[in-house]
């Protein structure tokens, strides 16, 4: 019995192989991958590794995936085998009407096509009408052996040769276009081949069938690169280029052979000739998605074979928003267990360039030192902002908190969070570190840069700190508008010491976990104070707390409640930085449009508060 694709895809998604096979033998963590004494051959020393999607014997060469274990371990058929593991994955095996059982014949038959192709496809580009592609693909740097290992092709030129060639094994014109080789007219009848005077690339799913053709032109033709179409058996959304053989490369190599880590990684490049260079230089494990940016599926499909694989992408402006594309679809995906890393090459060369001109060596340094995604996020998310305003300020502190927003683990997405402030300062602010080295970046705005209008303007500055120093708990909530305020040196060294003992706190919690014993305090006024002092900035706060030269607001004292102080922060914040707080309102306002959360909800209250009070021109009586 033939199942959809899909099902199966489905179903082995859905069953962790570890555990069907750790029910049969004994298996220890190795690395990334578990290990045990092969349950199909007697061994002594391990040579039997279990991955995210498959297993592998280094002794005798058994390999195959869940279902495939099934099978040989307990003696059961393939549809024994699919009924046992879908029930234990609550899976409702599909009935195969007859409507499936043509379309799975339907498939077969396309799948038979497209292998009758490829078959003409390899004789033609080494016979004298490939000479072009030929001559093209050697001057590339490709061998023979690399040429033929790939399937590498020659289309021919179009004119029928090989409509005719395939009707004679019994292929119709009709058969061409549904595999997606031809195009079609108007009411949809072929009216001629898809591919023709190219290189062609066959493009295989992760189980080495083929589904469908890349071609190059040569010459100045447009299309450069052409792909198939759409068709039952390909999307290009889920199929990644040389996938099926990278996974066998990855495979091919014992985890603990001693070989290099750059061999053992899984690469994603930009092209064919990336992942075809790439494999000839040694690295096998190298995939490229098929002229799209990388996608959710294809994503999923990667991190079944890796659980870190390496985004490789040119050092141009065109590489670096393929970057920040691919890291904006995993950050919903993200978890503890698997995430992505980043690698970037010199400006100019991509991975086929690379390795022509500087050999393995070169490429294997730059995978070695490729960045992991919470280490480039910022760089990714701030390009092009160079020593900026208030309300460029603004708005990178809310991208970078929305795109931590967007990752649905929440003590991972808390740890980004944790990291992009504190990157966020360190890019933007003065500050002084745990050990009192002083670190310097491009400054926050200060009294130096943005000149206090008046002696109003100084004491709202001190009332803002104090009613901060009260009430630590706001911190998280103020922190983007805090940043971009232009304060006195003084104040300006208590803000930074409040940020950092709020990230310390917050640090701490994360590693005691909630309700673990030995939790850190929450954000409280005493513990912020006492903090203060023991860093020496005893002065500073007698400068924002005494009465002198104005009393505190009322807001700021002691015995205030939070949502009363709360609401005299952003008043505060409005008159000095109106613009910004329109600015607050509508990244507010944005994000109650894209997703409700009463915490939104509130701060957009508060601040379309402040707003009016601003424009009314009134000052509290606190003042």
């Amino acid at each position: 019995m033939a199942f959809d694709p899909a099902f199966l895809d489905e179903l082995r998604a859905r069953t962790p192989i570890a555990a069907v096979i750790g029910r049969k033998v004994k298996l220890v963590r190795s690395g990334r991958q578990f290990k045990a004494c092969c349950p199909f051959h007697g061994e002594k020393t391990p040579s039997f590794y279990v991955y995210e999607d498959g297993f592998h014997c280094f002794g005798c060469g058994a390999h195959g995936d869940a279902i495939s274990f099934v099978m040989q371990s307990e003696g059961r058929s393939f549809l024994e085998a699919v009924e046992s593991l879908a029930s234990e994955a609550g899976l409702e095996v599909p009935k195969q009407a007859p409507v499936d059982r043509q379309r799975a014949e339907k498939q077969k038959t396309l799948g038979d096509v497209l292998e009758a192709v490829q078959r003409s496809w390899v004789r033609r580009l080494f016979r004298p009408e490939g000479a072009a592609g030929l001559a093209y693909l050697r001057g590339r740097g490709l061998s023979d052996e690399t040429i033929a290992a790939h399937g590498l092709g020659w289309s021919g030129d179009g004119r029928g040769g090989l409509v005719s060639e395939l009707r004679e094994q019994g292929f119709e014109a009709a058969m061409l276009a549904e595999a997606g080789l031809m195009r079609l007219d108007e009411d949809g009848r072929p009216r001629g081949e898809l591919f023709f005077n190219r290189v062609t690339f066959p493009i295989r799913d992760r189980r080495g069938a083929l589904v469908s053709f890349g071609g190059r032109i040569l010459g100045d033709g447009q299309p450069k690169y052409l792909n198939g179409p759409e068709t039952a058996l390909f999307s290009k959304r889920r199929t990644l280029f040389g996938l099926d053989r990278a996974q066998k490369a990855l495979r091919t190599v014992r985890p603990d052979s001693g070989a290099s880590s750059a061999s053992r990684t899984l690469l994603v490049v930009e092209g064919y000739m990336d992942v075809i260079a790439l494999d000839q230089a040694g690295f096998g494990a190298a995939v490229a998605p098929l002229g799209t940016a990388l996608t959710a599926e294809q994503l999923e499909a990667l991190w079944r074979v890796d659980p870190a694989p390496v985004l490789c992408f040119d050092g141009d402006r065109a590489g670096r928003s393929a970057a920040r594309k691919a890291a904006e679809v995993a950050l919903p995906m993200l978890d503890p267990d698997r995430t992505l890393r980043f690698m970037t090459l010199p400006e100019g060369e991509d991975p086929d360039s690379l390795v022509r001109k500087q050999g393995a060596r070169a490429m294997a340094s730059a995978i070695e030192a490729a960045r992991p995604l919470g280490g480039v996020l910022f760089g990714l998310l701030s390009e092009g902002v160079r020593d900026p305003g208030p309300e460029q300020r603004a708005a990178l502190m809310s991208r970078l908190m929305e795109a931590a927003g967007r990752i649905g683990h929440k003590g991972l997405a808390a740890e980004y969070r944790e990291t992009l402030r504190g990157q966020f300062r360190e890019a933007f602010s003065t500050w002084r570190g745990r050990n009192g080295a002083q670190r310097n970046r491009l400054p926050m705005p200060s009294a130096r840069i943005l000149p206090a209008a008046d002696a109003a303007a100084e004491e709202r500055k001190r009332m803002l700190v104090a009613i901060l120093l009260r009430h630590p708990e706001l911190l998280r909530d103020v922190e983007q508008a805090f940043c971009q305020i232009a304060l006195p040196d003084g104040l300006a060294r208590l803000r930074a010491a409040m940020l950092d003992w709020a990230d310390e706190q917050e640090h701490r919690q994360s590693e005691a976990g909630e309700g673990g014993a030995g939790r850190s305090p929450p954000l409280d006024s005493a513990s912020l104070i006492a903090h203060l002092h023991s860093t020496a900035l005893s002065s500073e706060m007698e400068m924002v707390l005494a009465p002198s030269p104005l009393p505190l607001a009322r807001a700021a004292s002691a015995g205030s409640m939070p949502a009363e102080a709360e609401e005299a922060w952003w008043e505060f914040f409005g008159h000095l930085n109106a613009p910004s707080l329109r600015e607050q309102i509508m990244a507010a306002e944005r994000r109650l449009a894209e997703h409700w959360a009463p915490e939104v909800q509130k701060q957009l209250i508060l601040l379309k508060t402040a707003q009016a009070a601003v424009m009314r021109g009134e000052q509290s009586d606190d003042e």
